[in-house]
């Protein structure tokens, strides 16, 4: 059994602002009530929430050589990440988003496309996979990884013991016969609802689950969010509330939700037990601005366990 979590994928900087409910006119000012930064992407914000849960975290993934890269590493480095395998892309920009979060928490968002897509799939990910306890593979939709090495770093974690948890870039016209490779050498397979029903051509959540089960994954994890998630481990089907919250920023839910999975398993909780921490993780990022939120420490989500309200799945 190897050591610690590697995470390979999309990594960008997210500049969060709210709340923004109309654009001032001409050149005008308006005060706001916050604004933040932070690395993100479904590798990098993964990162982030689990090395905040205490998981010894590596990331494989791509900024630019500029200003923003650097903030990105700065970041990274300052939750205890280790970025020996963060390739600097010397003449791309730095993949980032302008999150425009208004009273409601809806999201509209200008991205600028970059570095971050293009993660590293070199000797040194291969071997840092195989030396890993979990790796999740945020990769699918990678201009590198599908149909490419990602099938190679993913096998080296299975070869090496580790846990394989997987989550998608974005449903891109690739995504399924990727999903056809790697979901044999995948344990939990975590993709949104929407990704889940738009790739499986279903209706239901169990639907779709068994139409990812049949292509391999050992299991099924979909995040529905302000509807909670829905587990299929195995025999065992399980539809989870969501908490009871106010949000604030919902952008990092998702990365948050498979990063607290995997602080989960990491402290030896049982599979079902780690969907409902990662639903506290989750709850806890929504209610702050950018990728940790209001997010503390593995000990503050327990805490917060105690005292925030679940919502019925329905």
């Amino acid at each position: 059994m190897g050591e610690g979590l590697l995470c390979i994928g999309l990594t960008t900087l997210d500049i969060v602002a709210r709340p923004i409910d109309a654009l001032p006119t001409r050149e005008g000012t308006r005060i706001i009530e916050g604004i933040a930064i932070a690395p993100a992407g479904t590798a990098a914000g993964a990162a982030m929430v689990a090395a905040c849960l205490g998981v010894k975290t590596r990331l494989a993934g791509s900024v630019g050589g500029d200003f923003m890269g650097r903030v990105v590493r700065l970041g990274l480095e300052e939750q205890g990440i280790d970025t020996r395998l963060v390739e600097v892309m010397e003449n791309l920009p730095t993949s980032a988003t302008v999150l425009t979060i208004d009273s409601n928490g809806r999201r509209p968002n200008f991205h600028a496309l970059g570095a971050g897509l293009f993660a590293p799939t070199g000797e040194a990910v291969i071997a840092a996979a195989g030396q890993a306890a979990f790796l999740h593979y945020a990769g699918i939709g990678g201009p590198r990884l599908d149909g490419g090495a990602g099938l190679s770093v993913v096998q080296a974690a299975k070869a090496g013991g580790a846990t394989v948890t997987c989550d998608l870039i974005s449903p891109q016209p690739t995504a399924l016969a990727e999903l056809e490779r790697l979901l044999p050498y995948v344990d939990y397979f975590m993709p949104s609802a929407s990704e889940a029903l738009a790739l499986s051509k279903t209706d239901t959540l169990d639907a779709a689950a068994d139409f990812f089960l049949g292509l391999g994954a050992g299991a099924v994890i979909i995040k529905n969010g302000g509807a909670g998630s829905y587990a299929a481990l195995g025999r065992e089907r399980a539809a989870l509330g969501a908490y009871d919250i106010t949000p604030v920023d919902t952008t990092s839910c998702g990365d948050s939700y498979c990063a607290g999975f995997i602080a989960g398993l990491d402290r030896g909780l049982a599979p079902l037990d780690a969907c409902r921490f990662a639903t506290a993780v989750a709850a806890l990022v929504a209610q702050g601005l950018a990728t940790l939120g209001k997010l503390q420490s593995y000990d503050g989500v327990l805490d917060a366990m105690n005292t925030m309200t679940l919502k019925d799945p329905g």
